[in-house]
């Protein structure tokens, strides 16, 4: 019997992924976000493909915002991107 392969949807293109090819951003009990490249961060956790089109969609459609009930700020974002561009220059 094959190993069983977690899903998970991203929230910029709604597409169905293996969770190992999607990045992890994550808000944590204090209520920062950041992205957690290895998915262990602690906290609520919503999953975006690595490309920056599904980061510019989220930021249209407020879609983590609506994930983490929470307003985010234009900074998050920014910062979001920053670190994409950071995570996929590491591997």
């Amino acid at each position: 019997m094959p190993k069983k392969i977690p899903l998970r949807q991203c929230l910029g293109c709604r597409e169905m992924k293996p969770k190992r090819e999607l990045i992890r951003v994550v808000r944590s009990p204090e209520g920062e976000i950041s992205l957690d490249f290895h998915g262990k961060k602690p906290g609520r956790g919503a999953y975006l493909c690595p490309q920056p089109e599904c980061l510019k969609r989220i930021r249209k459609s407020k879609a983590l915002e609506r994930s983490f009930s929470l307003p985010i700020p234009e900074e998050v974002y920014d910062g979001l991107e920053e670190q994409m561009k950071g995570g996929a220059q590491d591997g």
